[in-house]
C-alpha cells in the first residue's frame, strides 16, 4: 500500500506506505524528506542508519531526517512509514517542539525511538485508519486535512518522547535549550566548533550549557559538536566519491592533515583506513 499527496506548484510531499523497503524510491519527491517509521509487526525488525544497525521493537516508532543515510536491506518485515518534506509541513522554519526542528527530529543527539504504551495502541491504529481513509478522499482540502493529521501524529509522539527520552528533573525551559543547541549544531557544525559560539546564539554562558548537559546526563556540548563533525565526515567518506582532501575543505579544515588527525582521534582510524574498511564490509 502506497499513498502520496504532492503539490507540484510548491514541491510539497506527504506520503504514507505500509512497506517503505519496497516503496522508498517510488515517491514524487525522494530527497529532503523527513520520515516517521513504525514497526506494526509482532516481531523485531532491523534497519541501518548511517552504517549502524538499529533494531526496532514491535510498536516502536523512530524518526529520521534527510541528514541521515537509511538502508532497509536487512529489514525482514515491512515497516510503515510517513514521509514529508518542509514544503508540506514546515513551510517556514518556525522553531517549536512540533516543528521539523522539534524534539522528534533535529532536537535530540541520538535516534529518537519511542514505544507506544499498551493502552495507546488503539489510538495509533485508529489514526492509521484515518490516514488511509483521508488518502481515499481527494478534494481541494485534502492537503489541509493531511497536515492536521500529521500534526496530531507528531504531537502524540512528542508527548511520548518527553516521557520516555527526556530526563524528568529537567523543566521545559531546560529541555528547550538542549533541543535548540542540537538544532544549532546540526546547522553550524562546519563553521562553529566552540561551545562559546553556541552559547552566544542561545544567550547563555558556556558554563550554563555545560552544567545543563551534565544534569541531562548526556555528552558534553563540546563532545556533541565534535561528534557531529566526525559523523558528517564518515557519511561523506562512505556515501560519496569525494576524496579526503575535498572532504576536509568541505568540513571547514584548512589543512587535510589536520582533518586526518581529527578523524583518527575521533574514530581510531585514518580516513583512508575507514574508507577501505567500509568498502570491504559493503
Amino acid at each position: 500500500m502506497k499513498f502520496e499527496f504532492h503539490d507540484k506548484k510548491i514541491g510539497s510531499l506527504f506520503a504514507f506506505t505500509d512497506d517503505i523497503k519496497s516503496n522508498e524510491n517510488r515517491f514524487s519527491v525522494n530527497t529532503g524528506n523527513i520520515t516517521i517509521l513504525w514497526n506494526r509487526n509482532d516481531s523485531v525488525t532491523e534497519l541501518e542508519v548511517d552504517g549502524l544497525r538499529v533494531q526496532l521493537l514491535p510498536n516502536q516508532l523512530m524518526t529520521t531526517t534527510y541528514l541521515q543515510k537509511i538502508s532497509y536491506e536487512n529489514s525482514n518485515l515491512p515497516l510503515t512509514a510517513f514521509l514529508f518534506n518542509r514544503e508540506f509541513y514546515c513551510i517556514s522554519d518556525h522553531d517549536s517542539e512540533v516543528s521539523c526542528n522539534g524534539i522528534l527530529f533535529f532536537g535530540t543527539q541520538d535516534l529518537p525511538i519511542v514505544t507506544i504504551p499498551e493502552g495507546q495502541n488503539r489510538k495509533f491504529e485508529t489514526l492509521y485508519e484515518v490516514f488511509v481513509d483521508e488518502f481515499a478522499t481527494p478534494d481541494k482540502i485534502q492537503g489541509d486535512m493531511l497536515q492536521m493529521l500529521l500534526k496530531r501524529l507528531i504531537i502524540i509522539c512528542t508527548r511520548l518522547a518527553k516521557e520516555q527520552l527526556i530526563v524528568k528533573k529537567l523543566d521545559n525551559e531546560q529541555i528547550d535549550v538542549v533541543r535548540k543547541f542540537n538544532v544549532l549544531v546540526d546547522t553550524h557544525y562546519k563553521t562553529k566548533r566552540k561551545v562559546s559560539d553556541y552559547a552566544d546564539l542561545l544567550f547563555k554562558s558556556p558554563k550554563t550549557l555545560s552544567n545543563l548537559f551534565a544534569l541531562y546526563n548526556q555528552k558534553s556540548p563540546q563532545q556533541i559538536i565534535l561528534e557531529r563533525l566526525a559523523l558528517e565526515a564518515k557519511r561523506l567518506i562512505r556515501f560519496t566519491d569525494k576524496q579526503n582532501q575535498e572532504i576536509a575543505y568541505e568540513l571547514g579544515f584548512n589543512d587535510p592533515a589536520h582533518f586526518s588527525r581529527f578523524f583518527k582521534k575521533m574514530t581510531s582510524q585514518s580516513p583512508t583506513n575507514y574508507r577501505e574498511t567500509k568498502a570491504v564490509s559493503s
